[in-house]
């Protein structure tokens, strides 16, 4: 493994729905679980989960429920470098990144996506 670039888990869960379940979803957390919403990152919707921050996302065209995940690094070429010699594969056009965004996208081999960024670019 190279010894510059460095992976660490991030605070950010993204929970993607398909919007026939967006809004009982969010209901859910807010309404009956109580979990305190993040406002910061509106129209983003988010939640305070123990450490992490949950984010709910209505996503048209697909059928049910997807989680995905956030790895922070503290040098994004390298890493991009680096999984590519593990054999893992970009899946850039699964969601567009905002321009000049430090990150790019990757699916595990069980197929959850990971968004791989900048440790600078992570929302806390």
């Amino acid at each position: 493994m190279n010894t510059k670039v460095k992976f660490t888990a991030g605070r950010n869960i993204a929970m993607k729905l398909p919007p026939h379940q967006y809004d009982a979803t969010l209901q859910f957390y807010r309404d009956v679980i109580g979990l305190k919403e993040i406002t910061e990152h509106a129209p983003s919707v988010g939640f305070e989960f123990g450490s992490n921050n949950l984010w709910l996302d209505s996503v048209p065209g697909i059928s049910q429920a997807e989680t995905w995940l956030e790895i922070v690094t503290n040098d994004i070429a390298a890493a991009s470098e680096h999984l590519k010699a593990a054999g893992v594969v970009r899946c850039d056009e699964i969601e567009p990144l905002p321009e000049g965004f430090q990150a790019f996208w990757v699916s595990s081999p069980a197929s959850i996506i990971h968004l791989v960024c900048k440790d600078s670019e992570s929302w806390e």
